[in-house]
């Protein structure tokens, strides 16, 4: 079998080592510390918030967030239906349940039209709508510029579900610079990782103040341990954020990195019959998280076939993500879709994607997907 190529794996080295090296000398190994410190103000000042607070992962970033947006029982999120499972997850750890939205074809993430429609829809039926909570899919941003005008003018809270988003941007704004607080995720597979790990951004400080609070166990400044309220073991450690700040010193040429990738299997397949990039139209501002393809199984082979001719030669591939209005944990909420996320999910390939790509490998994979993109030429 062939040496496996991975669809994005950690890219980490000889500044990740030293880093951990460096926190791991200290007595700080517990959660909190110096590197978290610095971690979250580097955070901050490259997204351009006020406020970062590093958390256990994306999802406790995001339910922090949804919990200090107001989010609670008896209350319905507005999302969407194409993502995967933490968006809707952290909804339900917050005691909400989640509305689903279709999304617009072209990228994939919530449309702005049918946001507006389901908000009309949910306030017509009495129902309490305390937060939108979009998806910046693939490390494309949503359009916030039309989501938060329309939320602004009905009272309802944004947060960002920014966890694939990283060095992205929107109308010149990074993508965890929008709406009342966003989650980014530093999980094994993102463009920064931290082995596991997230952080919440806002520029409220009520919020912040509530979700570092939150997350180290609503303890309360006494001698003793004092809690008024229930709280979360979500802070990050001190050794996993020296990794972060090691990883985010390399942020942009790791970005570079994908985005060859991406354009090196745009070269590909610009010629090929019934075969695009997903979304990949007016991505300067993307971070080239992921590349997928969108296929026509009418004009040639379908994404099953593709993926199983890649797999034969050690090269992983993913569908693109399944309708959370399709899943079983979720198919008895409500949702106003079209079929737009269903087709996605029926048509898309996800292809590595990784910053640690090698050329050697690069070429490879291009080489198995021309084949399989056109068998018997």
């Amino acid at each position: 079998m062939p040496r496996p190529v991975f669809l994005s794996p950690p890219d980490v080295g000889q500044a990740e080592r030293e880093a951990l090296a460096r926190a791991a000398a200290t007595a700080w190994f517990a959660p909190l510390g110096p590197e978290v410190d610095a971690f979250e103000r580097e955070v901050a000042d490259l997204v351009g918030r006020r406020h970062a607070v590093a958390t256990s992962s994306g999802t406790a970033a995001l339910h922090l967030a949804l919990v200090a947006a107001g989010v609670g029982p008896g209350t319905v999120v507005v999302t969407s239906t194409f993502t995967f499972a933490a968006t809707p997850n952290a909804v339900h750890h917050a005691g909400a349940r989640p509305f689903f939205v279709d999304v617009d074809e072209a990228t994939g993430n919530l449309d702005p039209d049918l946001l507006d429609d389901a908000l009309t829809r949910l306030e017509a039926s009495g129902a309490r709508v305390s937060a939108v909570l979009p998806v910046d899919i693939y490390g494309k941003a949503a359009a916030y510029d039309e989501i938060g005008p329309l939320c602004e003018r009905r009272g309802v809270p944004v947060v960002a579900d920014s966890a694939e988003a990283l060095g992205a941007r929107h109308r010149g704004r990074a993508a965890a610079a929008h709406g009342l607080a966003s989650a980014l995720s530093f999980n094994g597979n993102k463009i920064v990782t931290t082995s596991g790990g997230g952080m919440l951004t806002t520029d409220d400080d009520a919020v912040a103040d509530l979700a570092r609070r939150l997350a180290s166990q609503a303890r309360l400044p006494a001698r003793h341990y004092e809690h008024a309220e229930v709280g979360y073991n979500y802070r990050l450690s001190n050794l996993l954020a020296a990794v972060g700040r090691a990883q985010l010193s390399r942020l942009d040429a790791m970005s570079a990195r994908r985005r060859a990738v991406r354009e090196a299997y745009r070269g590909l397949v610009d010629d090929v019959p019934g075969v695009d990039l997903f979304a990949a139209d007016d991505d300067e501002d993307d971070n080239c998280w992921l590349t997928s393809l969108v296929l026509d199984p009418a004009l040639g082979p379908t994404p099953a076939s593709v993926a199983t001719a890649l797999a034969a030669a050690g090269v992983e591939t993913r569908p693109l993500w399944k309708p959370m209005h399709r899943q079983p944990a979720y198919a008895s909420c409500a949702s106003l879709v079209t079929d737009t996320a269903d087709r996605l999910f029926a048509t898309g390939l996800t292809l590595p994607s990784g910053s640690s790509l090698s050329e050697a490998d690069l070429d490879r994979v291009l080489t198995l997907l021309s084949e399989a993109l056109t068998p018997g030429a």
